[in-house]
């Protein structure tokens, strides 16, 4: 049987650092590039969100408004 910690080498505190700081900065430029797209498209929501709003609010506004009618006899 052959041993299997054979020709590797012991995992060192620096190397488990120096992997966590390496994918650290990865994962750090993904949220950079990712954080515009989303912002905009936050943005163009919020205004279709504001627009439908006003739109069912003018119409609900025009069904329920009083009409009248001033006749000089």
């Amino acid at each position: 049987m052959s041993d299997p910690d054979l020709g590797r080498e012991a995992i060192s505190k620096n190397d488990i650092q120096a992997k966590f700081e390496e994918l650290k900065r990865s994962l750090d430029g993904t949220a950079e590039a990712a954080r515009a797209p989303a912002l905009s498209g936050g943005i163009v929501i919020l205004a279709a969100l504001v627009a439908l709003a006003f739109m069912l609010g003018r119409r609900r506004g025009r069904a329920s408004r009083t009409v009248v009618e001033v006749r000089r006899v």
